[in-house]
């Protein structure tokens, strides 16, 4: 049999990324470990044992043993049940999403895929042309009449944004072709006016909230977790690194009585603002969770979605972004799960 050099260079190119992938993972759990414990003390020794020994006897591997070391340095106690957030990256995305789940990378897809008025979608910039929201070409000189014809400021993502990196903020007028065209394909959104329950605790950037939906092995969807992102005081929008992240109660729409800080440190209210998050209610609650759960139907390819919601200040629900493929299940793991204990997933390791 002749040697296949092209098979031997792709193995070992998806060797070395999985490295760097548990790698960072390491790093990052490490860092929340020691973070947490220099707050509440070391964590009980017999209880971190159990999670070394439930990441090798249930997932396989001493390798995704460092969330499941976070998740109890944060609850104190280890919980049967979790999944580790590279286990979830490694193992549960690419068998349960494929290729499917990539596809919200792609921007000017949403409407497409999901139709209706729940995107903010008004214009799109793909392949060197300019689309409506309908995927009509948009000459360049009508761009900006188009782009600004429902709202005074436009925010501007790229495909595969995340994390609040790849987004721009445009005032009436102020969109330039070749800055666009530089940046690369994405989509222009109208900026959503928050609810006021939202402004009062960041009024500069529009709170946002995550739901995470699943699509179990009989079809049913449901929503599993959901926390609130708040900005910062001289933000413009919500960035992953100095988001202060509250959990909500599926159960009432209320939030916490605790948020967290980029470190996983608590605060009991906006460290800017001061306002409290306890007795305060995510306004239509209920319509954000029905609208999330029709959403996932139209795409239940893509078997774990996380979605990035606003409440506006008339009270309709707006979707600001879609995550199929890798979303975040660390953080409601830690502070709501375990969110997937019935789903079986750590039998997906034997796939």
């Amino acid at each position: 049999m002749p040697f296949d050099v092209e098979h031997v260079v792709r193995r070992s190119l998806k060797k070395a990324g999985q490295l760097k992938f548990h790698r960072h993972h390491r790093v990052e759990a490490a860092r929340v470990l020691r973070a947490l414990e220099m707050r509440h003390g070391r964590t009980d020794p017999a209880q971190l044992q159990l999670a070394d020994t439930y990441a090798r006897d249930v997932f396989g591997h001493a390798i995704y043993a460092p969330w499941l070391r976070a998740y109890t340095a944060f609850s104190r106690t280890f919980k049967e049940g979790w999944i580790p957030d590279n286990y979830y990256g490694s193992v549960v995305v690419p068998s349960l999403k494929g290729s499917y789940g990539k596809i919200s990378d792609l921007k000017p897809l949403s409407r497409l895929i999901f139709g209706g008025e729940a995107f903010p979608d008004v214009a799109y910039f793909a392949n060197g042309l300019f689309f409506t929201d309908k995927s009509v070409v948009i000459p360049q000189s009508e761009l900006n009449d188009v782009v600004f014809r429902e709202s005074e400021r436009v925010v501007f993502k790229l495909d595969a944004s995340s994390q609040g990196k790849g987004v721009y903020l445009f005032d009436k007028g102020t969109v330039d072709l070749d800055t666009i065209k530089a940046l690369g394909n994405g989509v222009f959104q109208k900026y959503v006016i928050q609810h006021r329950v939202f402004s009062a605790f960041a009024s500069r950037s529009v709170a946002t909230l995550r739901f995470t939906t699943v699509v179990d092995d009989s079809g049913v969807i449901s929503v599993r977790a959901c926390y609130c992102r708040f900005g910062r005081e001289h933000d413009t929008h919500v960035r992953a690194d100095r988001e202060v992240s509250v959990p909500v109660d599926l159960a009432t729409g209320e939030l916490g009585r605790e948020g967290y800080l980029h470190d996983w440190g608590a605060v009991d209210a906006h460290p800017d603002s001061g306002v409290r998050f306890d007795g305060v209610t995510i306004p239509a609650f209920a319509q954000c969770v029905a609208l999330v759960v029709d959403l996932h139907r139209k795409i239940p390819f893509a078997r774990c979605i996380g979605w990035d919601l606003t409440v506006d200040a008339d009270g309709n629900v707006q979707v600001l972004e879609w995550n199929g493929e890798h979303n975040d299940v660390k953080f409601s793991e830690a502070t709501q799960g375990p969110c997937f204990s019935d789903l079986k997933w750590e039998r997906l390791r034997n796939r």
